[in-house]
């Protein structure tokens, strides 16, 4: 055990000094008070700015004269197309638009302009069809209903606990957003602290250090001190992460407000973040090893190691379908499926509640996944880690498994 802990601490040491890890672990929160602190200078210099714009009509129709301010979109009534495009020319107005005497059964509107864009803006596209909407109704209804033709829906959202009171924890997308960027974080930190121990394997491998290693150590001693102590710095790593991400998200609710003052962290969301890097980050890491053991050297060790890491990206793939059908019977199979589970299930506490079941399910599964692969990955340890310039074939790296 002792011999265990020595390499335990020699791997964290020599983790958490690498220049990588120390960046890595430091850029995602520097990066976040960077934004929030431009975002602040660039509010307090700029402030809120609005172009006006000129927009002229003709209407060929009649009946258009009325609500010709449309924000911060003045509109201008021109007799002739002529006249409207003399203007346009002139530089006396941006564009205009012609209402046809047909506008009432087929409802199209021409429109021009002299520069080359593929729609108009949202903003121009909403004043005009205020404009028309207004003059249409004007007279015919109340000004309050012709308000709520123009914007008929409001829709908010609230949730109730089973015993009809408002829920304390609402949904919506703010609760997604960190979910979402932790995912994307704990991936990284598991493939990059993964990747830490196939290239320190491959390396001893290379130079034959590891010989001297397993004079000393036993294949056992070695695989759970790596293991161990590259894990302890990745947690390390996701602890800061964890720890700066409610600091950052108050700052950012009181300086920038709006959207960021609805997202809220899931309540057990943190808990479950912190188990599933070190069910995460044990599966990989063993797989890790397994994958160092086998190659010729660490090169060819990272080309195959990006196999296994696939299915931990798919749930940061297929985002959008996560988000709309978050409890489709595909998402379950990705919350128990071992290699994808750790991001999947953080990513879908953002968006929907996850049963006890399934999360049970997946623990469970990835418990079983980590025994089983390192019951394998020491018996492949002590057969071809000391093997050089050759990787065995499948087939017989499953009779040394049988043999063994």
């Amino acid at each position: 055990m002792n011999k265990t802990l020595l390499i335990l601490r020699h791997e964290f040491g020599h983790t958490v000094k690498r220049r990588g890890f120390i960046v890595m672990t430091l850029i995602v929160p520097l990066i976040a008070l960077l934004l929030i602190g431009v975002f602040q200078f660039t509010s307090g210099i700029a402030g809120p700015t609005v172009e006006a714009m000129t927009i002229g009509y003709v209407d060929e129709l009649g009946g258009f004269q009325q609500y010709t301010s449309q924000g911060n979109i003045t509109l201008v009534r021109f007799d002739t197309a002529n006249d409207a495009t003399d203007a346009l020319v002139r530089g006396s107005i941006n564009e205009y638009f012609v209402i046809p005497q047909d506008y009432i059964s087929t409802g199209v509107i021409n429109r021009y302009t002299l520069e080359r864009q593929l729609a108009a803006s949202p903003a121009i596209t909403a004043a005009i069809n205020n404009f028309l909407l207004n003059n249409l109704l004007a007279g015919k209804v109340p000004e309050a209903t012709i308000t709520r033709i123009e914007a008929p829906l409001n829709l908010v959202s609230i949730r109730l606990t089973e015993t009809g009171e408002v829920d304390t924890e609402q949904g919506g997308y703010g609760n997604f957003v960190i979910p979402f960027v932790f995912g994307i974080l704990l991936a990284l930190s598991i493939i990059i602290s993964s990747t830490y121990l196939l290239q320190g394997l491959g390396e001893e491998k290379e130079n034959r250090l590891i010989e001297i290693l397993l004079s000393s150590v036993s294949a056992r001693q070695l695989l759970t001190g790596k293991v161990l102590g590259i894990g302890a710095a990745g947690l390390v790593q996701v602890a800061v992460w964890v720890i700066a991400a409610p600091l950052l998200l108050n700052l950012a609710s009181s300086s920038i407000g709006g959207f960021i003052s609805t997202i809220q962290l899931p309540a057990n969301f943190i808990a479950l973040a912190v188990v599933y890097f070190i069910l995460g980050y044990s599966l990989f890491a063993v797989i890790s090893a397994s994958v160092g053991a086998v190659s010729s050297g660490s090169r060819e060790g990272q080309q195959l190691i990006g196999l296994f890491t696939l299915p931990l990206l798919i749930p940061l793939w297929f985002t959008s379908l996560m988000m709309f059908f978050p409890d489709n019977p595909a998402w379950v199979f990705f919350a128990i499926f071992p290699l994808s589970a750790p991001v999947e299930v953080i990513m879908r506490l953002g968006v929907s509640d996850i049963p006890a079941w399934q999360l049970v399910a997946s623990m469970a599964v990835l418990v079983l996944s980590i025994i089983g692969i390192l019951l394998l990955t020491i018996r492949i340890f002590r057969t071809y880690l000391l093997m050089y310039g050759k990787r065995p074939g499948i087939g017989e790296v499953l009779r040394s498994l049988r043999n063994g």
